[in-house]
């Protein structure tokens, strides 16, 4: 017996709105489930069929509103469209009940959480929040309990010590006991009484700083949904600790995660907002990475010119090295490394391979490999791109080749991606017969075969 449905006006119109053609918007639905990590087959049958009437299955409609939000450059969500209540990426007035929400969905592995879509209208959302509101809440709800600086140390350490771990290991490392140790021993810690003002804003620079690190876990193994969730829970504590240097780092990871995945919509607007609150009060290598940052989004805008002077600025305050890093800071690394990092990403994004390739040189020399194993192995992968791009090809597969003695073992979702990308040249270069090509294409197989 045939099923009578109504027509869902709204999705139809939100999609004519969007002047999309249903095969387009069916192949940026798929994209958007990739980076959630989930493989859909959606063609345009299938959006004829909710249009129509029919009700997508899952995260479905998170994905298809999402596409409509990049088709149309305005935030679309689910109940616009007919298919169901709104969520994805928020930032709530209890940012202590959402350490615990995010926690049970990674520790019970709750599918629609994990495979939540990246949504690029929340890039924004850091520039209209209310600090102060949800400052008020928090203090409100302290317990009679005490916490002192001892405890706020041992979280400090227990982070740096998967962070490092992490750089060898790759983020799906350890990934439950973290997230555990945030939900059942440092969000508590939140709750309680301090004995000054400083050690208050230390305990929550240290929780903000290991929201981050779950945050970067998930983005490294490629779910993005929840990397962006852990990332403005992160900023929303990092608000607590240091509205200013602390709060414009995680409005940084919310731009390079936004730029790694290819939508910088409202990457120059956030990068210039945290450079804005930062500029001053912080030390001058902590605003260099914010510098470097700004320069980036301006080169995925083809803003060549402010992209440039940017660069010169980071590279102007990297030199200076009179103050301490802070901690938030200082965990990314060598700052002279990753200003080389990011500047050959802004100038691969610029088109221009050469100067690219001298920075990616840069930045390995200033990550020990043993150390920085996960980020050796991609910057030499990227070195090996600006290679190609100025037709160096030979080169580029020797460095290649060297780049996968870096990957092996690494639980990492960008390193897979990256060993991909080696397969899928060596490919087409050994069908050109470049030299060294078919041993590459096979090692590449070999890795992804055996990789964790």
């Amino acid at each position: 017996m045939a099923v009578d449905r109504t027509p869902n006006k709204v999705l139809a119109d939100v999609i004519a709105e969007s002047g999309t053609t249903y095969y387009a918007l069916a192949r940026e639905i798929r994209s958007v489930a990739a980076e959630a990590g989930r493989r859909l087959n959606t063609g345009p049958s299938a959006i004829a069929y909710w249009v129509a009437g029919g009700t997508p299955s899952g995260q479905t409609p998170f994905y298809i509103a999402e596409a409509l939000t990049r088709r149309t450059k305005r935030r679309v969500t689910v109940a616009e469209i007919g298919l169901g209540c709104e969520g994805g990426a928020a930032m709530e007035n209890d940012p202590l009940a959402v350490i615990a929400d995010l926690g049970r969905s990674v520790m019970q592995r709750r599918r629609d959480f994990l495979s939540a879509a990246f949504t690029a209208a929340s890039v924004g959302l850091p520039l209209a929040y209310d600090h102060e509101a949800v400052a008020a809440t928090l203090r409100a709800a302290a317990t009679g309990a005490s916490v002192g600086p001892t405890e706020v140390t041992a979280v400090r350490q227990l982070t740096e010590t998967f962070r490092s771990i992490d750089e060898r290991m790759g983020g799906g490392h350890g990934l439950t006991t973290v997230t555990a140790y945030l939900t059942d021993t440092v969000a508590p810690m939140l709750n309680a009484r301090y004995p000054s003002a400083t050690v208050r804003s230390d305990a929550f620079g240290a929780a903000a700083q290991l929201a981050c690190l779950v945050g970067w876990k998930h983005h490294d193994l490629g779910r993005e949904g929840a990397a962006q969730r852990y990332y403005l829970l992160g900023y929303q504590l990092a608000c607590e600790a240091d509205p200013n240097g602390h709060a414009a780092w995680m409005m940084r990871a919310l731009t390079h995660q936004a730029l790694d995945l290819g939508h910088p919509g409202q990457c120059p607007e956030l990068a210039e907002a945290a450079l804005g609150r930062a500029a001053g009060k912080v030390d001058r290598q902590t605003e260099a990475l914010l510098l470097v940052t700004c320069a980036r989004a301006y080169g995925y805008h083809g803003q060549s010119t402010r992209a440039a002077r940017a660069l010169l600025a980071a590279e102007d305050a990297m030199t200076d090295t009179r103050d301490e890093l802070p901690t938030y800071s200082a965990a990314s690394g060598p700052v002279a490394a990753t200003v080389a990092s990011h500047t050959g990403k802004t100038l691969t994004a610029m088109k221009d391979h050469t100067a690219a390739e001298r920075h990616y040189r840069r930045a390995l020399t200033g990550r020990t490999p043993g150390i920085y194993q996960l980020k050796h192995g991609l910057t030499m992968t990227n070195l090996g791109r600006s290679l190609a791009g100025q037709h160096r090809h030979e080169e580029a597969v020797g460095l290649w080749a060297r780049s996968l003695d870096f990957m092996g073992g690494v639980v990492s979702d960008r390193n897979r991606q990256a060993v991909r990308e080696i397969q899928a040249a060596a490919s087409r270069y050994r069908r050109r017969g470049i030299t060294g090509a078919a041993s590459l294409n096979q090692r590449a197989t070999e890795l992804l075969n055996n990789q964790p």
